[in-house]
């Protein structure tokens, strides 16, 4: 048998352990990047007899890919939301 556990750090107000045999490694990827797993301490993958933790890998596999600041069109931004600001204008 295999399955994870995530320890999440409330801070004052203590921890919790998320164990659930039935979430596979792509699932526990899918919530720390989807942001439903925050604070992480730590995340182990236990199988058989052994334990492994895996936090660092997971958590590079589920960073979001960040956008240098030099790619963004700060001038299409501005026209998209000028335009949405026409659109919501009363007549």
């Amino acid at each position: 048998m295999q399955y994870f556990v995530v320890m999440i750090d409330y801070g004052r107000r203590g921890r919790e352990a998320v164990v659930d045999p039935e979430i596979t490694r792509r699932e526990v990827i899918s919530r720390v990047a989807s942001g439903e797993y925050r604070n992480i301490s730590f995340i182990h993958e236990i199988a058989e007899n052994a334990v492994e933790d895996v936090t660092a890998a997971i958590l590079t596999e589920a960073a979001l890919p960040q956008i240098p600041p030099e790619e963004v069109d700060l001038q299409a931004i501005r026209l998209d939301h000028a335009r949405d600001l026409r659109k919501h204008e009363k007549t």
